[in-house]
C-alpha cells in the first residue's frame, strides 16, 4: 500500500494487528525512547518527525498515540508553535520537489507527472494520514483545524495549512462515509446533549424544550454521523410536519401548540440546522443532509408535497445598521437610515398602524438584500442564503416579525425567509446559481425588491 493512501485508524485491521499494537504500546513508548505519563513528552514537532520517519504500520500506531497524548495535554502556547511549525517544518521537500520539476521538465511522461504530483503534496498531509491511525485520531485532527482556525485572522499565512486539513476532511467526511439517523426522545442521552450544546439556530431551553421539539408525532430530527467520532453529530435538521407554509417560528416552538397527526401533513418546514463540529467548517455536509432528509420523508409520508424552510437572515440587522463593507446606492443607504431611526425602542410592540408602516419599508429592504446585496464573487452575502440557494432552493417569501427572540430581533429585526426545495427544479436552480449566480426566486418577492417611498415614513 502506498504511502500516500488514507488510513482510517487500526481498529479497521485485522484483529491480531489491533491486539498486537494495544500490547506493545506502553513497551512501544520505552522502544522509541518515549516516557510515560505522556506531560514529559511536549516536543510535538519531533514526535511528528518521528511519525513521519516510521514506515511500519506498528511502529506508526504507537508513535501515533504517543503523539495524541501530548497534543490533549500541550498549552495553547504550545499548539500555536505546533501548527506554525506545520507550516515553516512541514511543507514540501523542496529538494525533491525541485528534481521533480526538473525531471518534468526534461520529459513530461505520465510517469514524471506522477512524481511531480507527489513531490508537491505537503509532508503535513501524510502527517495526518498518520495521526488518523491512532483510536481518536479523526476527533483530534477536527479539533486541532478548529484551534487553527482561531489563529487565522491573526495569523493569515498559516492558510495553506488550514487548507490541507480541508482536503483530506472533504475525503474523509464525503457522502459515503456519513450515516444518516432519525433523532428522537429516545435516541441516548449523550447524543441529546449534543443537540442542546451544539443548537445554532434557536437555542433549546433545556430538556423540556428539547421534548418538545422531538417527541410529539409531527416533530422529526435528523442529523449525520462519522464512524470514528463516537456519536457526536456532525450536523442535524429540525423539521416540524404541517399543513401550511409557516411564517413564525414562535408559533413552531410554542409551549402550547396542538399536534397534528403526521399523515395529514403537507409540508414539512425546516427551521432549524445546525453544524457540530467547527473544525469542519467548509466541509460540504448541509446539502446532502437536506436531500437525504428530503427522500426518506417523501418515502414515509406520502402526502408531503412542500418541503420548506423557516430562516433566520443572519447578516440583515448588520447591513442595516451600516455595518458591513457594502456599497449601497444612495436611495438605499437613506431607507435603512430612516428604518433603523424607526427601530429604536420597544417598537415590536406597537400598534397595528405603526407596524404596517414598518413593515411597508422593511421587507422591500429584506427582498434588496437576498437578492442583490453581493459579494465580490457575485454571490450573496448573506451565508444562509448563499447554502440554500447554493443547494438548489428558490427564495419563496419573506416573513414580517417571524423570530422575536432576543437573538431573532437583534441580528434581523424578527425577519425571517422562506425558501423552497421544489423537488423538480432543485437541479435547474442549482446549476444556474453554480454557473451565473442566478438566485431563484419568486416574481412576488422580485418586485419587491425595489426602492421605498420616503412618503411611507
Amino acid at each position: 500500500m502506498s504511502s500516500r493512501e488514507p488510513v482510517f485508524g487500526w481498529w479497521d485491521a485485522p484483529p491480531f494487528i489491533g491486539e498486537l499494537i494495544q500490547s506493545l504500546s506502553g513497551r512501544g513508548r520505552a522502544l522509541f525512547g518515549l516516557t510515560s505519563p505522556p506531560m514529559q513528552n511536549r516536543d510535538l514537532v519531533g514526535l511528528a518527525e518521528m511519525i513521519l520517519s516510521r514506515r511500519g504500520e506498528v511502529s506508526g500506531a504507537i508513535l501515533a498515540e504517543a503523539f495524541l497524548e501530548a497534543y490533549r495535554q500541550a498549552s495553547g502556547s504550545d499548539r500555536d508553535t505546533f501548527m506554525r511549525a506545520l507550516l515553516d517544518r512541514f511543507g514540501p521537500d523542496s529538494e525533491v520537489l525541485e528534481a521533480a520539476v526538473s525531471a518534468y521538465q526534461a520529459d513530461p511522461s505520465a510517469r514524471n507527472i506522477a512524481r511531480l504530483h507527489e513531490a508537491a503534496e505537503p509532508r503535513r498531509q501524510e502527517l495526518f494520514r498518520r495521526i488518523n491511525f491512532a483510536k481518536r485520531g479523526t476527533a483530534t485532527l477536527v479539533e486541532m483545524r478548529e484551534h487553527l482556525m482561531g489563529m487565522l485572522g491573526k495569523e493569515p499565512a498559516l492558510q495553506p495549512v488550514d487548507l490541507d486539513f480541508c482536503h483530506l476532511f472533504s475525503s474523509w467526511f464525503n457522502r459515503g462515509f456519513l450515516m444518516l439517523r432519525s433523532i428522537d426522545w429516545s435516541t441516548p442521552a449523550n447524543i441529546l446533549e449534543a443537540l442542546i450544546r451544539y443548537e445554532a439556530v434557536h437555542d433549546i431551553d433545556g430538556w423540556d424544550d428539547l421534548r418538545r421539539r422531538l417527541a410529539p408525532p409531527d416533530r422529526r430530527c435528523f442529523g449525520f454521523f462519522h464512524p470514528q467520532l463516537d456519536d457526536e453529530p456532525l450536523i442535524f435538521v429540525e423539521v416540524a410536519l404541517t399543513d401550511h407554509l409557516s411564517s413564525s417560528v414562535d408559533a413552531l416552538l410554542a409551549r402550547d401548540r396542538q399536534p397534528m397527526d403526521p399523515k395529514q401533513a403537507t409540508t414539512a418546514v425546516f427551521y432549524s440546522i445546525s453544524n457540530c463540529q467547527r473544525g469542519l467548517t467548509g466541509v460540504s455536509l448541509g446539502n446532502f443532509l437536506i436531500k437525504q432528509v428530503v427522500n426518506d420523508l417523501k418515502r414515509d409520508l406520502p402526502k408531503l408535497d412542500n418541503f420548506v424552510t423557516l430562516s433566520p437572515i443572519p447578516g440583515f440587522g448588520a447591513w442595516l445598521r451600516g455595518e458591513g463593507r457594502v456599497d449601497d446606492a444612495e436611495d438605499i443607504r437613506e431607507e435603512k437610515k430612516r428604518l433603523v431611526a424607526r427601530l429604536e425602542g420597544d417598537w415590536a410592540s406597537a400598534d397595528e398602524h405603526e407596524l404596517d408602516a414598518i413593515r411597508r419599508v422593511m421587507l422591500p429592504l429584506g427582498a434588496h438584500y437576498l437578492l442583490n446585496v453581493r459579494r465580490a464573487n457575485g454571490r450573496p452575502v448573506d451565508p444562509v442564503a448563499r447554502f440554500h440557494l447554493g443547494n438548489g432552493a428558490q427564495i419563496e417569501r419573506l416573513n414580517f416579525l417571524g423570530d422575536r427572540s432576543a437573538k431573532g430581533m437583534r441580528q434581523s429585526y424578527g425577519l425571517m425567509v422562506n425558501y423552497r426545495y421544489r423537488l423538480g427544479e432543485i437541479e435547474k436552480n442549482h446549476e444556474a446559481y453554480a454557473e451565473s449566480g442566478h438566485i431563484a426566486a419568486m416574481p412576488a418577492l422580485r418586485k419587491l425588491a425595489q426602492p421605498v417611498s420616503q412618503e411611507v415614513f
